[in-house]
């Protein structure tokens, strides 16, 4: 089945600089000349060519894999605006999932929980990565900065 990862890792919008989609399956180095590397691959259902979510692998290149950590579509809310539109029982195999069918299938994903998923997880393993190399991040985000101090009282008068 044709899926369109090289898109559906675009629309994610993973900031690091060193990273490839083989397949369908995402490999990054978020800390460039660090011996751990990031994999993201689509984790498939009971059903044939049907996905219900993410699998994100921290590899050691001399150790393998270190740890891994499975994020479900339904858990981050992916596909819940589809497929309430599309009034999709939730205990159906479509709910929360998707398959062969759509052009490209996951058509209509909302990828905001799963790349803050990512974010978080990526955060424990390789520290200060997705800051560094995040020019976008602040896309759809409200900053909260810290209100400046108010003058001290006679500050104006002391010229």
């Amino acid at each position: 089945m044709l899926m369109h990862a090289p898109e559906f890792f675009a629309e994610l919008c993973l900031p690091f600089a060193h990273s490839a989609v083989v397949g369908n399956t995402y490999y990054a180095t978020p800390v460039p000349g660090a011996p751990l590397r990031l994999r993201i691959s689509f984790t498939p259902t009971i059903h044939a060519d049907t996905y219900g979510g993410l699998r994100l692998a921290v590899l050691h290149a001399d150790r393998g894999e270190i740890d891994a950590v499975a994020l479900t579509f339904v858990d981050h809310g992916t596909f819940h605006r589809r497929d309430e539109a599309k009034n999709t029982p939730k205990r159906s195999k479509q709910y929360g999932t998707f398959g062969p069918v759509g052009r490209p299938p996951w058509e209509g994903a909302v990828t905001g929980g799963l790349r803050d998923a990512i974010e978080q997880y990526t955060a424990v393993w390789f520290p200060g990565a997705w800051q560094t190399s995040a020019p976008r991040r602040a896309e759809g985000r409200t900053a909260h900065p810290t209100p400046a101090p108010p003058p001290a009282r006679g500050a104006a008068r002391a010229r």
